[in-house]
């Protein structure tokens, strides 16, 4: 018998430690820290470590900065000296660019492997951190991950190729607005990720196309009722549509703000008061346009035993993943609603950049 943590346990362990600003070592020769969450005292400490940290950042960070992304999608970027922790986190952090634009001379590293680093800025961006992390290479990463109590993941593990396992951890009826045969089901990731939820309204039939919607998580604009979103007239609207045709399945997966989380979101909100769109404040900060996964949503519905469905949506990347998931998208139903004086160049930016038809 053995109690010790699986790699899944481990991971959510090494994102909690991120979060709060405790290094994480990689089995690969790396001492990891997010720049987002390192102090003063862990700066000192890992820049005597031994050789020169590393800062690592993301393409689109490094294209903001103009520094060069010799390993494509990441920048390695050596900590220049005399270098400070103020300095580190205005790599990271773009709120203080247009104040101070110049950052360098940045010197992008060539050789050296950059598999590690790219690992550590995917589990940095997993905790929903800023993608920046700073680190440093050590000889023994086993005995140095002991001897510091420090979690020890690898590479390998960080990179996945599928989303996690979904497990359906209870379900219940739940009477609603727009219906009394309504039903909560909670779905929990494997990996310790946050959970997510679908929302059966009536009794769908399995063996007919369902009209469904896959919802990202929007505080602002479900809960706060945010002009500068369409998200909370969608979440109604798709509801109330459902509880008129008397069947419906609306998935409300926990991939807030496109996938990079609320703080992460209201930095975009603060760049684009700078002027920036929508995308623009995502590529500034290091982000993709989009990072959520909606392979996610496909496994929740075949759990659930559709493999038809009727999808509400103006984003034809929906219906494209959910088809090569093997799902049989029979139709994309329109949904233009919520558009304000506040959000009308945000819905522009989507049809621009993003190819919503709106």
């Amino acid at each position: 018998m053995s109690l010790l943590p699986d790699i899944n346990e481990l991971l959510a362990r090494a994102r909690a430690d991120l979060r709060m600003g405790v290094p994480v070592v990689l089995s690969d020769g790396l001492v990891v820290l997010a720049v987002e969450t390192l102090t003063a005292e862990r700066f000192e400490n890992v820049c005597s470590l031994g050789p020169a940290p590393v800062v690592a950042i993301t393409g689109w960070r490094a294209q903001t900065l103009k520094a060069r992304a010799y390993d494509g999608d990441i920048a390695r970027i050596s900590l220049p000296k005399g270098a400070t922790r103020t300095w580190v986190q205005s790599i990271a952090d773009p709120a203080g660019d247009l104040d101070h634009p110049m950052k360098g001379p940045l010197m992008s590293l060539r050789d050296g492997p950059a598999g590690p680093h790219r690992a550590a800025i995917a589990l940095i961006k997993d905790a929903r951190l800023l993608p920046a992390a700073i680190s440093v290479e050590i000889e023994d990463p086993t005995s140095f991950a002991a001897a510091h109590n420090l979690t020890l993941v690898s590479m390998a593990a960080i990179i996945k190729d599928g989303p996690p396992e979904l497990l359906r951890t209870i379900h219940a009826r739940l009477p609603m607005d727009v219906s009394d045969a309504g039903r909560l089901h909670i779905f929990r990731p494997d990996d310790g990720g946050e959970d997510h939820f679908a929302v059966e309204i009536g009794s769908p039939d399995r063996g007919v196309p369902v009209l469904t919607r896959l919802h990202s998580a929007c505080f602002t604009g479900d809960v706060l009722g945010s002009a500068k979103c369409d998200c909370g007239p969608q979440l109604r609207t798709a509801m109330v549509q459902m509880g008129e045709e008397g069947a419906g399945v609306l998935l409300y997966l926990n991939q807030e703000g496109r996938g990079i989380g609320l703080a992460n979101k209201m930095r975009a909100y603060s760049l684009q008061d700078q002027g920036f769109d929508t995308v623009e404040a995502n590529h500034r900060l290091g982000f993709e346009d989009d990072e959520r996964d909606f392979r996610i949503g496909a496994e929740i519905l075949r759990s659930m035993g559709f493999s038809q469905i009727r999808l509400m949506t103006n984003n034809p990347r929906k219906v494209e993943m959910l088809s090569a998931c093997g799902l049989d998208v029979v139709e994309r139903v329109p949904l233009k609603v919520g558009e304000t004086a506040q959000n009308r160049a945000y819905l522009a930016t989507k049809a621009a950049k993003s190819g919503h038809l709106l």
